[in-house]
C-alpha cells in the first residue's frame, strides 16, 4: 500500500543555504529524520552554523517544545549524495539554475532507492516538467515551494507537472499540512506559480521606480508600508529574497510569457553582477 504523506519520516534536502536550512529546520522541528547534502565541507559547516543560530534563537524565544540540541540531533549534514539513498522524500534547494537542477534530478533518480519516494524541487520558477522528464519516475516529481523565512511563513505551493500523479500530490499535501503544520495552495506548472507570478512584477516595478530617480528606496518602501499596510516595502523584500533570486525568477517569467513587466531592469542586473545581493551579501538596496 502507498504511504500517505503523514508517513514520510526520512527526509532529504539538497542544499543548506538560506532556503535549504529553513526547510531542514522545519522538518527536524516536526520530529522527522533529515539528511542534508552540501557541495563541500565548508558549505556544510556554514549550513550547520546557520541552523544552530536559528534554532538557538527559537529556543531563546520559547518557540521550541524541546531543546535546540534535540532538534539538531535529528539532522545529518553530509557532502555525499549517496546518503540520500534511503530517503522517502528529497527536496532540492540548490541555486536557481535550470541546468544545475536538471543534472541533480538525473542523479537523484539513480540514487534514491524507494520507487515511491517523492523527488521535489523548491524552485521559485523553473518548470517542474523539465525536472520530471529527465527521471524514470516523472509521476513522483513535483514542486514543493516553501517561502523565506521557512520557519515563520506558513505557505507552501504544491506544483504538480502534467505527469505528476494525483497520489503524489496528495501525499505531499498530507506531509505539508500534517507534520509540518503549514498551509498548501495548488499551483499550475507555470513559471512563477501563484505568488511569484504576482509578486515579482510588483518588485520589479519598485526597482524601476527607484532606478528612474522617481523616489528614494526609503520613500518607496515607507509608502507601501504606511500607505498600503504591507509588512515591509518591495525593495526591502527584494533584499530579503536575494537580488540574484529575484533576477532569476524574473528571467524565467519573461522566458515563458514574454511580457515586458517580467523583464529584469538593468539596475537589478548590474547589482547582481556586482555581488550586491541583499541581506545575504550585506548590501543591496540597503546596507546590513
Amino acid at each position: 500500500m502507498t504511504d500517505t504523506g503523514a508517513d514520510l519520516q526520512r527526509i532529504g534536502v539538497v542544499g543548506c543555504g538560506l532556503m535549504g536550512a529553513g526547510i531542514t529546520e522545519v522538518n527536524a522541528r516536526a520530529g522527522l529524520d533529515v539528511v542534508v547534502v552540501e557541495s563541500s565541507e565548508g558549505a556544510a559547516a556554514a549550513g550547520r552554523e546557520r541552523l544552530e543560530r536559528s534554532l538557538q534563537r527559537a529556543e531563546d524565544k520559547g518557540k521550541l517544545s524541546e531543546s535546540a540540541a534535540d532538534v539538531l540531533a535529528r539532522i545529518s549534514i553530509v557532502t555525499d549524495l549517496d546518503a540520500l539513498a534511503d530517503r522517502q522524500l528529497v527536496v532540492e534547494a540548490i541555486v536557481e539554475d535550470e541546468d544545475a537542477k536538471v543534472s541533480l534530478f538525473k542523479r537523484l533518480d539513480t540514487l534514491v532507492a524507494d520507487p515511491q519516494a517523492i523527488l521535489a524541487s523548491n524552485t521559485s520558477s523553473i518548470p517542474i516538467m523539465k525536472l520530471g522528464v529527465v527521471t524514470s519516475r516523472p509521476t513522483q516529481v513535483m514542486g514543493i515551494h516553501f517561502f523565506n523565512p521557512v520557519p515563520v511563513l506558513r505557505l507552501v505551493e504544491l506544483v504538480p507537472s502534467l505527469l505528476t500523479s494525483p497520489e503524489t500530490t496528495e501525499r505531499a499535501r498530507s506531509y505539508v499540512e500534517g507534520p509540518l503544520g503549514k498551509s498548501a495552495i495548488d499551483c499550475q506548472d507555470r513559471a512563477g506559480f501563484v505568488v511569484n507570478a504576482l509578486l515579482i512584477p510588483f518588485v520589479l516595478s519598485a526597482i524601476r521606480m527607484f532606478e528612474s530617480g522617481f523616489a528614494s528606496a526609503e520613500d518607496i518602501d515607507r509608502g507601501l508600508v504606511l500607505g498600503a499596510a504591507h509588512p515591509q516595502g518591495p525593495l526591502a523584500l527584494a533584499d530579503l529574497i536575494g537580488l540574484d533570486t529575484v533576477k532569476a525568477v524574473a528571467e524565467s517569467l519573461y522566458e515563458e510569457f514574454k511580457e515586458p513587466l517580467y523583464a529584469a531592469p538593468p539596475l537589478l542586473a548590474r547589482m547582481v553582477d556586482a555581488g550586491l545581493l541583499g541581506r545575504k551579501s550585506g548590501r543591496g538596496f540597503y546596507r546590513y
